[in-house]
């Protein structure tokens, strides 16, 4: 009995050694979004990669071009992240939004604004 014990406790620790410590953050989906206004697109990078969410500002509106998630990045939910944070953005400076972008009007429709 004491060798099945002593193979189930190194099993045990073999397990534990593999497992990441509390120490370490939780995983993330990726950097803060930034609004990278040169480029006109709210953008977020994660490892090299830049997923972006292309926009024009005038001064009543926000309009929402285009969304793009490289391959790699995908999953991640970061076209949802960049999209709410268009949004966010556009409400605080009160622009009317306009979303062309076929990724960002599914989402408004998914997650309609507070009332």
């Amino acid at each position: 009995m004491a060798d099945s014990r002593s193979h189930v406790e190194s099993k045990l620790d073999e397990a534990l050694e593999e497992a990441s410590p509390a120490s370490d953050p939780p995983a993330t989906a990726g950097g803060a979004v930034r609004d990278n206004r040169t480029k006109n697109r709210f953008e977020i990078s994660v490892n090299g990669e830049t997923a972006f969410l292309l926009y024009n500002r005038t001064d009543d509106a926000l309009t929402l071009i285009h969304t793009e998630v490289p391959t790699a990045l995908r999953g991640r939910h970061l076209g949802d992240r960049l999209v709410e944070a268009a949004l966010q953005s556009a409400r605080s400076a009160g622009l009317r939004i306009i979303a062309v972008c076929p990724f960002a009007r599914a989402y408004m429709r998914k997650h309609p604004a507070p009332r």
